[in-house]
């Protein structure tokens, strides 16, 4: 009979098992694909599932004499060592799997599992690579995968344990699907030493019913993560807009003053803050504050901030006493954080300003006279170091195109591809070469040149706050 024929002979014998352990392959190498391609919350179960569906496939391909006579030469003394490792491993595999819905004492239990299994796979492979033998640790290796589906079948069946030690959106089908794989697994097990007559479909049956019933678990925890994902969206989306409600949301008029303001968060919500404190047309103070951390927290200091501003009207002309103020009333609610805050008081009647600020980036002061840039500091403590922390105030004359810029750190902290950061000399650059640009133009040209300098493929790595005051 020539070769031709003889394969034609074993594929007519095995077909049934080179379907199935096709199907299997396919299904597992499918899911994978997915999982990558589209990440998703909970993903996890379903690419060790994929995996360990991926494996039985191929052990049962490779398992079959049809398959191995048409590989070519060089892969022909493969299939014997990759059967070997998968045969060990597919415990393993199965148990990752479980692990994704355990919690508690069963969890320790898996894991206990998944290392006795690895010390089985790696010493019962090392005794093939010696001996030949394939099968040499394949009785612990099978008592372990059986003590280890008894347990997890007795959890699943039994609701008071599920609920106990398993995260389940769905109980019944698991159960189910556990229940046939494990009747099906006694039934082989029974029948081999007995040398009784089995239906190798009926592994791959019930084999299938136990992946189909995870697979149905998995993706209902994904469709469950998606939709508390959409929730927590929606949520954030109210945030943002009751955010923005807190910040100005108009420029104040103000005799021979130009005033522009560019907030731009990280995240949905941000820890940056800024607000207008206009006394009258000829006199307004400028806060602005960035709060330690990101999102939601940082966020709901950042409220409090708005809320506490409003109580220091009284003492808008003073920055030191707005500060000092500020800081006591926070003291109590930052519960660990900490917030930078600057503060600077204008008015175009006197021609004096005056700044004071917490632990905040300098001010940047053009002078239109002598065509001076000047850094500006005069920092106490950041609020929620000290209670009593004092604030020194820098008083400066004003002068007719005159410009400050007050800024948080997002502006100077972006780091480019080769992790350098914006910094202070590129900020200053800016400010010289617009000089004469209105105070709006340069908050856009600063913020383009902050985006020009990070990578097209990097986000936003911090809030921005800038406010541009323009004495005309």
């Amino acid at each position: 009979m020539s070769l031709d024929s003889q394969v034609a002979a074993l594929l007519r014998d095995q077909i049934t098992r080179i379907i199935s352990g096709t199907i299997f392959l396919s299904f597992g190498l499918a899911a994978c694909a997915i999982v990558a391609i589209r990440r998703r919350s909970g993903a996890r179960l379903v690419i060790w599932l994929g995996i360990w569906s991926a494996m039985f496939g191929a052990n049962e391909l490779l398992s079959l004499r049809a398959i191995t006579a048409v590989l070519p030469p060089l892969l022909q003394a493969a299939p014997p060592y990759l059967t070997t490792a998968i045969g060990y491993l597919l415990v393993v595999v199965g148990s990752l799997a479980f692990l994704e819905l355990a919690i508690g004492a069963l969890r320790i239990f898996l894991k206990g599992v998944i290392l006795a299994g690895l010390a089985i796979a790696v010493a019962g492979f090392a005794i093939f690579m010696a001996t030949g033998s394939e099968d040499r640790l394949t009785p612990p290796n099978n008592l372990l995968a059986a003590c280890s589906l008894l347990v997890l079948t007795t959890v699943v069946a039994v609701p008071r344990l599920s609920r106990k030690f398993m995260v389940l959106p769905n109980r019944g089908v698991l159960a189910a699907g556990t229940l046939v794989f494990s009747i099906e697994a006694l039934m082989a097990n029974v029948a081999n030493p007995l040398h009784l007559p089995t239906l190798h479909i009926l592994d791959s049956l019930g084999f299938a019913a136990f992946l189909v019933s995870l697979l149905y678990v998995a993706v209902q925890r994904i469709f469950a993560s998606e939709h508390r994902l959409l929730a927590i969206e929606s949520e954030l989306e109210i945030a943002r807009q009751l955010q923005f409600s807190i910040l100005p949301t108009s420029i104040p008029e103000v005799s021979n003053m130009r005033i522009a303001a560019s907030y731009l968060p990280m995240t949905a919500v941000a820890g940056d803050f800024y607000e207008f404190l206009p006394v009258d047309q000829h006199r307004a103070g400028f806060l602005i504050a960035d709060v330690s951390g990101h999102g939601v927290p940082a966020a709901l200091i950042a409220s409090m901030i708005k809320v506490a501003a409003q109580s220091v009207t009284a003492w808008a002309n003073d920055p030191a006493e707005v500060l000092r103020r500020l800081g006591t009333i926070l003291s109590g609610q930052l519960r660990g954080q900490f917030v930078s805050a600057a503060y600077l008081w204008v008015d175009t009647e006197s021609c004096q300003a005056r700044y004071s600020a917490a632990g905040h980036p300098p001010l940047l002061c053009w002078r239109a006279a002598d065509g001076a840039l000047t850094r500006i500091e005069s920092n106490g403590l950041l609020f929620g170091v000290r209670t009593d922390a004092d604030y020194p105030v820098r008083d400066i004359p004003l002068g007719p195109g005159d410009r400050f810029l007050l800024y948080t750190d997002g502006v100077v902290e972006p780091e480019n591809a080769s992790g350098e950061s914006f910094g202070d000399r590129r900020l200053e650059q800016i400010m010289r070469e617009d000089r004469s640009r209105p105070a709006s133009e340069l908050s856009e040209r600063l913020l383009a040149g902050v985006r020009a300098w990070q990578p097209a493929s990097m986000t936003q790595q911090d809030d921005i706050t800038l406010v541009v005051i323009d004495v005309l």
